[in-house]
């Protein structure tokens, strides 16, 4: 049950981090990939399989950052069915002023723990998430 509460307790931590922009964190993590994927563009699909924490809806979750200008939805004239996401400049500007702020945040939560210590929780986690992926 610990880990539950804190993955909740972090999660919130960053979501407060992101409300002033008003972005989510799935959101910021669709600007992550997406500037990645530069200069190209991504199908909301690839998106969808990237994302840090999976979501049904990447639909919606592009709608609203085409909505709010942080992204550009295109298709291209060969194939109409096919739908890409690429990053707006608006989009890399947010990311450009979150990236100290999330950087300090992340270091913020880890504070007071060794470098051996944070080495052994990402060890841990990552044998976590392998034992639930099977």
């Amino acid at each position: 049950m610990e880990l539950v509460r804190t993955a909740d307790r972090v999660r919130r931590y960053f979501t407060a981090l992101y409300e002033p922009h008003e972005i989510t964190p799935q959101q910021y993590n669709v600007l992550r990939i997406l500037r990645g994927a530069q200069p190209g563009a991504l199908p909301t699909m690839e998106i969808a399989e990237r994302m840090v924490e999976q979501t049904p809806g990447i639909t919606r979750l592009v709608d609203r950052l085409e909505n709010k200008g942080l992204v550009v939805r295109e298709r291209p004239a060969d194939d109409r069915r096919r739908v890409l996401i690429s990053i707006s400049a608006a989009g890399l500007e947010l990311l450009d002023l979150l990236e100290d702020r999330v950087h300090a945040a992340t270091v913020a939560v880890l504070d007071g723990l060794g470098d051996e210590e944070v080495e052994c929780l990402n060890s841990v986690l990552l044998r976590i998430r392998e034992q639930v992926g099977r």
